[in-house]
């Protein structure tokens, strides 16, 4: 396995590839924190990631969760591998709703190929957090595959 990145180079590596998503950026979400093992992300709510009866989508709960899961994953993985979600589950707890969402991605249990991650996801208004979706998931990583890499 390669050498350990540092903290910093750690939080370029995740920085650079979020920044590379287009759907992070159509929702307006945002890199928030990232250490080893540890992601956040901020969605502010809004119009745009509605569903009919005004809450968050359950996609787009469910988009900030697996990236938060993927890049806490990611942290853990060599240089000049990729990751790539293998599979995820959600629970959908209570109505997305308030002024903002976080997803605090966290790894689980780190392998060689494999890495188990957690999201919680939670709605703030006015400052109070809610727990509103917890999703796991199962992320690969990637090497020598043309395309994925960090």
């Amino acid at each position: 396995m390669a050498d350990a990145l540092s903290d910093t180079e750690i939080g370029r590596r995740v920085a650079e590839s979020f920044n590379k998503q287009g759907l992070m950026a159509t929702l307006g979400a945002r890199l928030l924190l990232v250490a080893p093992g540890e992601v956040e992300i901020d969605l502010p709510i809004g119009p745009q990631v509605s569903q009919q009866h005004g809450f968050v989508h359950a996609g787009a709960v469910a988009a900030i969760a697996d990236s938060a899961c993927g890049y806490a994953a990611l942290t853990r993985m060599p240089a000049g591998v990729g990751v790539l979600t293998a599979e995820f589950k959600i629970n959908l707890l209570a109505p997305a709703a308030g002024d903002r969402l976080i997803a605090r991605g966290k790894v689980v249990k780190a392998g060689r190929t494999l890495t188990l991650a957690l999201a919680e996801v939670f709605a703030v208004r006015d400052g109070d957090e809610k727990l509103c979706a917890m999703l796991t998931a199962t992320c690969m990583a990637v090497g020598g595959r043309e395309g994925v890499s960090d």
